[in-house]
């Protein structure tokens, strides 16, 4: 023990990102009567919703299960306007939370954190922010999302005249897209929301595709109050529901096979769930379209049935139809996205037969041909999941950086805590489920909050995961990966397999055992009292 005295603790908690995790994590800290501060790089709560606010930005989850779930009351005093809800209708609902629970007093915004590191001697984490404030802590908890670090522009940008975007960073003030010349670069989830919405004004709208995608139908539509009233009335069915579903979801999963039925049959389920809209084609016509490949090539042929039907130009179609299996990158949700491609303002170029290849004042130029456009909107991804907290510095035991922990993928427990990282948590992080963020954030904040009671509980003030439980939670990750046919999604440099982006390795980032098989490994982990997966130890400054 260290005969000089120790740093003064500011706080028992430093949470990081004002989003459904840290908001989460706010109050369950408060509600064990801990002193935290969050700090948030936006004006306001909302986390990926304070920042993704491009046009025609939503979810692409029902709205009644895009919630928490741990108050009553908190569910009926808030009302939810549609099926699929905008960016601005979540972001107002996280500030209802934050207003009703008084959670804006805890939080510091406009503050972005440069480091985050363990103090070994004091047992304390020493957190110190772009404008040089520096606060200790005795817990660290990362609610920085999945989606905190956008993949920048591949030009520079310096030369063009007009104006340009990226949609993780849209600003605050109106875009004017009226009689404009628009040119977006990006085909993913992103680009085919703002696509149909931005064709409605601009005189000329340019798409520049690389990968296509098999694009879902949202089906959006407004909640009346007797949709409202239904739901509210019907909360424990829906959290039962998914609890139990793959991507915690509130619909039924299909217990269908392709060999089930016969092929008129199967394309009959097919089109329901076409029709249903949202994920539910994916999850409520078969149960074997991610691990059986006549399955899920029935259900490609089916979606490059639709899209062939839907687009009048046969080239454009063809361009737009994807030649790989379905779900291998996620499916985004559309609104009239194939639709747009009849409009005459309309025009696709495919960019993996024709690559871009610079900025030029006017525009854009490929390898064959030039752009002219008043608007550049880029809508090129992120680095996801693990570049969150690979792009700051963090450091646990020892001074290690966790992007040289994670230089070979990530290394978690539960996608939680780390070895090596003491009293720090992650939520929604690398190793967590690829799901349905808010029920997943409710689990993860619920098992850290017993970690944290138990330490309190038996007088330790070290919660650390132990390191055979990190290399059989990573040794886990593959073997779900390899039960699916996920493992191709490299081919497609699926962000959600790290491939994305140049030089990052190619792991599997989630958990693809299903939510509800990871809502069992919670449970577990805490019905066992933590015993086969965490180390709580007494420190030297409690000896």
């Amino acid at each position: 023990m260290t005969s000089q005295a120790l740093p003064t603790q500011d706080y028992d908690a430093i949470v990081i990102g004002a989003g459904f995790g840290g908001l989460r994590a706010l109050y369950e800290l408060k509600k064990q009567g801990k002193s935290v501060l969050l700090f948030d790089a936006g004006s306001d709560v909302g986390g990926t919703w304070y920042w993704n606010r491009y046009p025609g930005a939503r979810t692409d989850s029902e709205a009644w299960a895009y919630c928490y779930s741990f108050s009553k009351e908190l569910q009926d005093d808030w009302d939810w306007a549609e099926r699929m809800p905008t960016w601005n209708q979540v972001q107002a609902y996280l500030s209802h939370v934050a207003d009703r629970f008084d959670m804006r007093k805890d939080i510091e915004f406009n503050t972005r954190v440069q480091s985050c590191i363990y103090d070994e001697d004091a047992n304390q984490w020493v957190i110190t922010t772009a404008d040089g404030k520096t606060v200790r802590s005795h817990y660290f908890i990362s609610a920085v999302g999945w989606f905190a670090v956008a993949v920048q522009p591949p030009f520079d940008m310096s030369h063009f005249n007009g104006e340009w975007y990226m949609s993780s960073k849209w600003p605050k003030q109106n875009v004017d897209f009226r009689g404009k010349r628009v040119g977006i670069v990006g085909s993913g989830s992103t680009a085919v929301q703002l696509i149909p919405v931005i064709a409605k004004e601009a005189s000329q709208l340019t798409v520049f595709q690389r990968t296509p995608n098999y694009v879902l139908p949202g089906r959006n539509y407004p909640l009346d109050s007797v949709d409202r009233g239904a739901i509210k009335a019907d909360y424990e069915n829906i959290w039962q529901q998914v609890r139990n579903q793959p991507f915690a979801f509130p619909m039924r999963t299909s217990t269908l096979t392709y060999d089930s039925v016969d092929d008129e049959e199967r394309e009959r389920i097919f089109e329901y769930g076409w029709e249903q809209g949202g994920f539910r084609f994916i999850f409520e016509t078969f149960a074997d379209m991610l691990t059986d490949k006549r399955t899920n090539e029935a259900a490609a042929n089916f979606v490059r049935r639709k899209i062939r039907s839907i687009v009048r130009d046969p080239k454009t179609a063809e361009a737009l139809v994807p030649k790989y299996p379905i779900a291998l990158k996620r499916p985004p949700l559309g609104n009239f996205f194939y639709e747009t491609f009849n409009r005459d303002n309309v025009q696709l170029v495919d960019v993996s037969e024709d690559p871009l290849v610079e900025a030029t004042e006017s525009g854009l130029k490929t390898a064959t041909s030039e752009f002219e456009f008043d608007i550049i909107i880029f809508a090129i991804g992120f680095d996801a999941v693990t570049g969150p907290l690979t792009s700051m510095e963090v450091r646990g035991r020892n001074g290690q950086l966790v992007r040289d922990k994670w230089a070979a993928g990530p290394r978690t427990h539960l996608g939680i805590v780390m070895d090596g990282y003491p009293n720090m948590f992650v939520i929604t992080g690398p190793q967590s489920p690829f799901s349905n963020v808010p029920p997943v954030v409710d689990a993860t904040v619920n098992w850290i909050g017993k970690a944290i009671a138990k330490a309190d509980a038996t007088q330790a003030d070290v919660i650390e995961a132990k390191a055979e439980a990190v290399d059989a939670w990573v040794q886990l990750m593959q073997d779900l990966l390899d039960q699916t046919l996920l493992g191709q999604a490299v081919e497609l440099k699926s962000w959600f397999m790290g491939a994305n982006i140049p030089g990052k390795a190619h792991a599997p980032l989630h958990y693809f055992g299903g939510a509800s098989g990871y809502f069992d490994e919670i449970d577990k982990s805490i019905n066992n009292e933590f015993r086969d997966d965490v180390d709580f130890t007494r420190s030297c400054q409690l000896v």
